[in-house]
């Protein structure tokens, strides 16, 4: 009899709906101060990726479930990106999920509701190792992010860090974090593509995302325009010209998908929530079964 290969989506379906691993363990060690720390010298591995110029791949987290955060960061994935815009996580829900993920290979970046320091700062005093800011628009906006994820004298973060210290275990954590934290830039308007030169020129910035939905929504143009696209290339010039990673929003994702992206410049990208994952490999575990 001749086995069956099983899909590739049949096995995310598998890693994220029954690989399910309790984070009770990492929130016990984290309330006694035991979490297990990096080795000496670990440094972001997402930054040192991005540096190299490689392609990074991460998965959308919108449940404030961490069993579901866990499972899915056990899948192979660089990071997580941890959903505050267009869900409804709180603080506690995202410090939670990031408990969960603690020693798994992604890692925590979260996109904050808004371009405001306090956001940045609260997100990345419980942990995050990457803040993902929305709708910047321009020169302004790409610095006061930059300043809000760096102490200074790179930047103006305060320094309230205990429980970001408690997580990670990292010796000189401010040093360190102004080393290592990825900030990450969407743009999604036209006023943004306009001036993506000089948000790209902004020292501290690791991805130009488009936007893409956003970017048609704002323009009112479909992704199919030439003039849509021209916008998207614009972005992808001013990423290659300032050495800096451009990022996709890319969908379930495969080699399919991503392949000709990366041959267009993209080298981040997000993929879909947990329950886009988690659907497209339930449908996959169906596909091609006789007698139905």
């Amino acid at each position: 009899m001749t086995r069956m290969r099983p899909s590739k989506w049949f096995l995310v379906f598998v890693v994220c709906s029954v690989l399910i691993v309790s984070g009770a363990s990492s929130r016990a060690q984290y309330d006694a101060g035991t979490l297990t720390p990096p080795p000496a010298g670990w440094v972001n591995p997402v930054k040192t990726a991005l540096k190299a110029g490689k392609v990074v791949i991460g998965a959308t987290i919108t449940s404030p479930d961490p069993d579901v955060a866990r499972s899915v960061a056990n899948a192979g994935y660089d990071f997580l990106w941890i959903e505050m815009e267009h869900s409804p996580l709180s603080l506690e829900s995202v410090r939670n999920i990031m408990l969960a993920m603690h020693n798994q290979k992604a890692m925590p970046f979260v996109r904050v509701p808004w371009h405001e320091q306090w956001l940045h700062k609260r997100v990345l005093d419980i942990g995050a190792l990457g803040v993902i800011t929305p709708v910047v628009s321009n020169r302004a906006e790409a610095e006061a992010a930059v300043a809000a994820a760096f102490y200074p004298p790179k930047g103006v973060r305060g320094v309230g860090n205990s429980n970001a210290i408690s997580l990670w275990g990292i010796a000189n954590y401010t040093q360190w974090a102004n080393d290592n934290i990825v900030n990450i830039v969407i743009i999604e308007n036209p006023e943004g593509v306009k001036n993506v030169d000089a948000i790209a020129s902004v020292p501290g910035i690791d991805v130009l995302m488009v936007g893409a939905s956003d970017l048609a929504s704002y323009s009112g143009l479909a992704r199919t325009d030439p003039k849509y696209q021209a916008m998207v290339s614009s972005v992808v010039a001013a990423g290659k010209k300032h050495n800096i990673a451009v990022g996709w929003p890319a969908g379930n994702g495969g080699a399919a998908a991503l392949n000709p992206l990366i041959d267009q410049g993209f080298r981040f990208f997000q993929l879909a929530d947990e329950r886009g994952l988690m659907m497209a490999g339930a449908r996959a575990s169906l596909e091609g079964v006789k007698g139905r």
